[in-house]
C-alpha cells in the first residue's frame, strides 16, 4: 500500500476542537481508509505527518467504525418509537475522526449517548484519552476540513446535553454536527402538514359550495312549486284533483319501496321458489287501485248526485258502486293468497299488512284533502298554506334563536322555533284567511268540474262567511275609545276567522309531529329522504308529511262544525231513484205537477215521458 503524500500542516493558534470526518458508510476501501490523517489529541504540539496504519489496525478501527454507527442508529429509532419528534444525529455525523501521531495513531469516537470521547490504540484497546488544554494550539493534518471553533460557546451551537439537540461542548466549544438523516424529515414532515391543510381547506371550500349549490337548487324548486301550485289552483277543482292524486301516488311509491322481500334465505326454500316474489309489485298497485276506486267513487257519487243519477249509463255505477269495490277488494285477496310461497311467507304477511297500512296513512288521508277541494278550494289552500307557513317562520325562530333541542327525532328543531312559528302562524292565518275568503270562487262548494279562475261563479255562501258585528263590553268600549280618539262600538268580524285560529293551532302545535313521525321512520331505514322525486327536497313524502295530517284534521272539523246539511235537488234525486220503483216516480212526477199547478206554476211535461204514463198514473 502506498503512503499518501505529506504535505506541510498551517500551524494556528485556537481553542482545541476535533474536527469531524464524516463516514457515509461502514464499506470504506483501504484507500479512503488509509488517507485519513490523524491528531493526537494528548500531544498536539507535535508535528510528525501522519504514519499509515497497518492493514489490521484498520480493519479493527472500521469494524468499530461500523459498531458504532449501528448502535446510533438505533439510539436514533428509539425516540421516534416513544412519540419524540426530535430528529436525533445520524451515525455518519457522530463517526469519529482518526487523530494522533505517527507513534501513536488513535480514532476520537463518543460513547452511545455521544458524551464521552473514547479512543482506539493500535492493538484495538480502548481506552479515555486526556483532553488537551485550550490554550495550546493544534494542527490539523487537512486545514480545509477544520472547523471554525468559536472563543466562546455560541448559543446557536449548544449541544444536546444543554439544549437537548446536540453532543456536549469539548472545552468550552461545541462542535458542529452535520445535518442529520431524521433532521433531514422534519421539511418532509412540515410539507405534509403543510400540504394536510390544503386538502383540508379545499374540503372545506368543495363542502361550501356543496352547501351553496344545494340552497340555490332547493330555493328554485320551491319557487317552482309555488308557481305550480298556483297555476293549478287557478285553472280549476279539476286540476287539483289532479295534483292530489299524482302527490298520493308518489307517496304510495316512495312508502310501500321500503319494504322488501328480500330476506335470509329459510330453511324451506327450494330452488324453485328461491327470489323474490314476482306478484309482489302487482299486488301492491291492483290493491292501491281498488282502494281510489271505492274512496273517490264515494266522492264523485256524493257531490255529482244531480249528475250521477240523472245520466242512465251511470246509473249503474251509482247504485252497485260499493258491492263492485268489495269484490274488486275479494279479487285482489284471492290473488295474495294464492301467491303464497315457501320461504318467503314471513315477508309476504308483512307486505299484506304495509301495503294496508300506507293506504290508511295515504290513500285515506288524500281522500279527505279532494272532499275538502270539492267544498271550497278555501278548505284546502289555506290549510296547506298554515302549514307551509309554520314550517317556514319554524326554521326562520330556529336559526335565529334556536338554542334548546326540541325532539330526538329531528335534533335540528328547537323549543324557539316551534314557539315563534306558533304566534307568527297564528297571525298569518287571520290575514291570509280573510282575504281569500272574498272571492266567491274559493269559497263556492264545486258544482260543476270546468270552472276556473276567470269563471262566472256564485253561490249561497256559508253563513261562517258572513260579517257580523261584536257589541263590545262598555269597560272595554270606553278604553278603546280613548286609545284609538275615537267612539267604537261594535267590532265587524267573520266566524271563519275564529275557526282560522283553530286550524292554525293544529297547523303549529299538532301537524308537525306527522313531519316527527316521518323522521322517525326514516331513522328506522336509516334513510336520509324516502325519495329524490323533488330537486333539494327530497321525495314527495318528506314535503306531505305534514300535509296529510293537516287535511283529515280540516275535513272532520270541517264537516263536523261547520258544513250544512241542506236537502239537495241531488239528495233527493238519490233518494227517489235508489228507494222508488218507476210507477212510484212517475206517481212523483204527476203529484208535484199538480202542485206546482196549484200554486199558478205552469209546469211543462218533458217530451221524453209519455202523456199516457201520466194519465194511467192518475187512474
Amino acid at each position: 500500500m502506498s503512503r499518501p503524500s505529506q504535505t506541510t500542516r498551517p500551524s494556528f493558534v485556537s481553542q482545541t476542537g476535533f474536527a469531524t470526518l464524516t463516514v457515509d458508510s461502514g464499506e470504506e476501501s483501504d484507500a479512503e481508509q488509509t488517507s485519513e490523517a490523524t491528531v493526537d489529541p494528548i500531544e498536539p504540539s507535535k508535528s510528525e505527518a501522519p504514519t499509515n496504519l497497518s492493514k489490521t489496525a484498520q480493519r479493527k478501527a472500521a469494524k468499530a467504525a461500523r459498531l458504532q454507527k449501528k448502535q446510533q442508529k438505533t439510539a436514533a429509532k428509539a425516540p421516534k418509537a416513544n412519540g419524540d419528534s426530535t430528529p436525533e444525529p445520524s451515525s455518519a455525523s457522530l463517526a469519529s475522526p482518526v487523530l494522533g501521531t505517527e507513534s501513536n495513531p488513535v480514532e476520537i469516537e463518543s460513547d452511545a449517548d455521544g458524551v464521552s470521547p473514547r479512543r482506539i490504540n493500535q492493538d484495538g484497546s480502548w481506552s479515555v484519552p486526556t483532553l488537551p488544554d485550550s490554550t495550546k494550539s493544534t494542527e490539523l493534518p487537512f486545514p480545509s476540513l477544520a472547523p471554525s471553533i468559536p472563543s466562546k460557546p455560541d448559543e446557536s451551537i449548544l449541544t444536546k446535553t444543554e439544549k437537548g439537540q446536540g453532543h456536549a461542548p469539548v472545552n468550552g466549544a461545541a462542535i458542529h454536527l452535520p445535518k442529520t438523516e431524521a433532521a433531514e424529515e422534519e421539511p418532509t414532515k412540515t410539507e405534509s402538514k403543510v400540504e394536510q391543510l390544503d386538502d383540508g381547506k379545499k374540503a372545506e371550500e368543495a363542502e361550501k359550495m356543496k352547501k351553496r349549490q344545494s340552497f340555490l337548487v332547493r330555493t328554485l324548486w320551491t319557487f317552482i312549486m309555488i308557481g305550480g301550485f298556483i297555476g293549478l289552483l287557478l285553472l280549476g277543482h279539476t286540476y287539483m284533483v289532479l295534483l292530489v292524486m299524482l302527490c298520493q301516488t308518489a307517496v304510495y311509491r316512495e312508502v310501500t319501496a321500503l319494504f322488501s322481500l328480500a330476506g335470509p334465505k329459510s330453511d324451506e326454500t327450494d330452488d324453485e321458489t328461491e327470489g323474490r316474489d314476482p306478484w309482489s309489485k302487482t299486488l301492491n298497485w291492483y290493491f292501491f287501485a281498488v282502494a281510489n276506486y271505492f274512496l273517490y267513487g264515494e266522492s264523485i257519487i256524493y257531490y255529482f248526485k244531480h249528475v250521477v243519477f240523472a245520466t242512465a249509463q251511470l246509473l249503474p255505477f251509482a247504485t252497485n258502486h260499493r258491492f263492485i269495490s268489495f269484490v274488486l277488494y275479494t279479487i285482489g285477496f284471492v290473488g295474495f293468497v294464492s301467491s303464497l310461497q315457501r320461504g318467503h311467507l314471513k315477508q309476504q304477511f308483512g307486505l299484506f299488512c304495509w301495503v294496508h297500512m300506507t293506504l290508511l296513512l295515504v290513500v285515506v288521508s288524500s281522500h279527505f284533502i279532494v272532499n275538502n277541494i270539492l267544498e271550497g278550494l278555501i278548505w284546502f289552500w289555506v290549510p296547506a298554506s298554515l302549514v307551509i307557513c309554520n314550517d317556514v317562520f319554524a326554521y326562520i325562530c330556529g336559526i335565529t334563536a334556536g338554542r334548546t333541542p326540541l325532539i330526538k327525532l329531528s335534533p335540528k328543531k328547537t323549543v324557539e322555533g316551534f314557539v315563534g312559528a306558533f304566534f307568527c302562524t297564528l297571525i298569518f292565518s287571520v290575514v291570509w284567511g280573510t282575504y281569500f275568503m272574498r272571492f266567491d270562487y274559493m269559497v263556492c262548494p264545486v258544482r260543476d268540474l270546468g270552472v276556473s279562475a276567470w269563471s262566472s261563479v256564485s253561490c249561497e255562501r256559508n253563513p261562517v262567511f258572513l260579517w257580523r258585528n261584536w257589541e263590545i263590553p262598555p269597560p272595554l268600549r270606553v278604553l278603546l275609545s280613548t286609545m284609538l280618539g275615537r267612539t267604537m262600538t261594535t267590532i265587524p268580524y267573520a266566524p271563519y276567522q275564529l275557526h282560522l285560529l283553530v286550524m292554525a293551532c293544529f297547523a303549529s302545535l299538532v301537524a308537525p309531529f306527522g313531519g316527527f313521525f316521518a323522521s322517525g321512520f326514516k331513522r328506522a331505514f336509516n334513510i336520509k329522504d324516502f325519495g329524490h322525486s323533488i330537486p333539494g327536497h327530497g321525495g314527495m313524502t318528506d314535503r306531505m308529511d305534514c300535509q296529510f295530517l293537516m287535511g283529515v284534521f280540516t275535513y272532520v272539523y270541517y264537516s263536523s262544525l261547520i258544513r250544512e246539511h241542506h236537502v239537495t235537488v241531488g239528495s233527493a234525486l238519490q233518494m227517489i231513484v235508489s228507494g222508488l220503483t218507476v210507477n212510484e216516480q212517475l206517481e212523483l212526477i204527476a203529484d208535484l205537477k199538480r202542485y206546482l199547478e196549484g200554486r199558478g206554476v205552469e209546469v211543462p211535461i218533458p217530451a221524453a215521458v209519455p202523456t199516457a204514463s201520466l194519465e194511467a198514473v192518475k187512474l
